[in-house]
């Protein structure tokens, strides 16, 4: 098994994620071919003591897709960039996945020109998992395109099924529509043309409209949305968890010596919750509706993100989640055409 990992353009540069490579080969036995500055790359794997592991690669690619670029043009003018270098990669198989924790966009700029849609796929979309109390519900799209038609979320819905089963494990997974509340008849125009997609799906359990507080709350598997909703809820959530953590230590350090003999009796309580609650130990968001596994992480991703989010790809390609989509998507399209 062999990841690309695009190690350009991230808030902390090549340093971790090529630390979190190195630690994923050591760790799950993978093979990984860094993308990016082979110089600066090389510099790194002597300092990290892997520059002899013949596990990892480089290939090298002189240009960077930044932040502040428009994605489209970016990914069409930068032919040396080095996402735009990874998805030519993993479009031509010579790796198995491909991670990325640079601009959201330019990646999924990349995937569409560079790697291609799964035939009957109208829109990709960004699938992420979500803490809830009884385990871990996805959301989808949470960022790959701020607008969608009622068709796109239709089939979000689809394949967001497909990523529960095998990724999360989930029998028959309970898919929801996000929306202000649980009628039918609630919603916007999008929400209320998109209901009735899901209500005549086949190929999913759709359970109805579900609200925000339902995605934690655990009763509903898979939460459908545009993407401008799915981004808000997601990025709205890692600051709540943020927040809560800060104010629990706060009120230890600063409620009295009783407060600091709590505080250390749940101070492993409180580990593991933190540890449950960060967004590293879910690696990254998977870009569902490509030709091949696409790992897209957080911008700000440090290397244990990079490691699970390897994991996480590897996982992808092993469930060949990618073939069980297009076999989905098929069998829904069949489905339209005899109900017409």
């Amino acid at each position: 098994m062999k990841i690309a990992v695009d190690v350009m353009g991230t808030d902390y540069g090549p340093k971790e994620l090529v630390l979190g490579a190195v630690n994923a080969v050591k760790a799950y036995g993978c093979e990984t071919v860094l993308v990016g500055d082979e110089k600066v790359i090389k510099e790194l794997l002597v300092k990290y003591h892997a520059d002899k592991d013949e596990r990892i690669t480089i290939h090298h690619a002189s240009e960077v897709i930044e932040m502040y670029e428009h994605p489209a043009i970016a990914v069409k003018s930068k032919k040396d960039a080095s996402i735009v270098v990874a998805a030519r990669l993993l479009r031509n198989k010579e790796c198995n996945a491909l991670v990325s924790s640079g601009s959201t966009g330019a990646a999924v700029a990349a995937a569409l020109f560079g790697v291609g849609r799964i035939k009957g796929v109208e829109r990709p979309a960004i699938a992420t998992p979500i803490p809830s109390l009884t385990g871990t519900t996805v959301v989808l799209d949470s960022g790959a395109k701020v607008d969608a038609k009622p068709e796109h979320m239709a089939q979000s819905a689809i394949m967001g099924t497909v990523y529960a089963e095998k990724i999360l494990k989930i029998s028959s997974p309970r898919v929801g529509l996000l929306n202000i509340g649980e009628e039918e008849t609630k919603g916007n125009e999008q929400a209320l043309a998109t209901y009735p997609l899901l209500k005549k799906e086949k190929t999913i359990k759709f359970i109805g409209n579900v609200e925000g507080r339902d995605i934690n709350k655990g009763t509903v598997d898979v939460v459908v949305c545009d993407g401008f909703v799915g981004n808000v809820v997601l990025k709205f959530g890692e600051g709540l968890a943020n927040a809560i953590m800060t104010l629990v230590k706060e009120a230890i350090i600063n409620g009295g010596i009783l407060a600091k003999l709590g505080g250390l009796l749940i101070k492993p309580a409180l580990k593991s919750l933190k540890k449950r609650l960060d967004p590293a130990e879910y690696g990254g968001a998977l870009l569902l509706g490509i030709r091949a596994p696409f790992i897209i992480c957080h911008g700000s991703s440090k290397a244990k993100a990079i490691t699970n989010a390897i994991r996480v790809a590897m996982d992808f390609a092993e469930q060949d989640v990618v073939s069980i989509i297009a076999q989905r998507i098929a069998e829904s399209k069949r489905n339209e055409e005899i109900d017409k």
